[in-house]
């Protein structure tokens, strides 16, 4: 039996997530970040808790399937809480774990991004659209 040094670990560790390897995990969860109802997800979450109604309404064109869906896996992930409290009718709040927290940013700058830059976007898609 050989044993590692922790550098060697350390380098070890660095190749089983790196994404630019067919069978790294984090291509899996890289897939799930950059889907378009996550990126709406997250930042409609920023303010505090939601219950799904609330959320259907502020993401236009969600249905209701694909919102349980996508709250169901950003629970899985560890990015979003679901709490249950016991009324009538049972009222259920999404919000953001710490984790989900940390993502905040980085999905409100694409989407700030986005927003900003759609005009040249559509002027590239124009210039591209004429060519022979």
């Amino acid at each position: 039996m050989t044993t590692t040094t922790a550098a060697q670990r350390r380098e070890q560790a660095k190749r089983d997530y790196d994404a630019f390897l067919e069978r790294c995990p984090t291509r899996e969860l890289l897939s799930r970040l950059t889907d378009k109802w996550v990126a709406l997800v997250i930042p409609a979450l920023a303010d505090g808790p939601q219950r799904h109604g609330e959320l259907a309404r502020r993401i236009a064109g969600i249905s209701q399937k694909m919102l349980t869906q996508t709250l169901r896996t950003l629970e899985r992930d560890g990015l979003v809480t679901r709490t249950v409290t016991a009324s009538v009718p049972v009222r259920v709040d999404y919000e953001l774990t710490p984790l989900g927290h940390e993502l905040f940013p980085v999905m409100i700058s694409i989407k700030d991004w986005a927003e900003s830059r759609m005009d040249r976007v559509f002027e590239a898609r124009a210039r591209f659209d004429a060519l022979p």
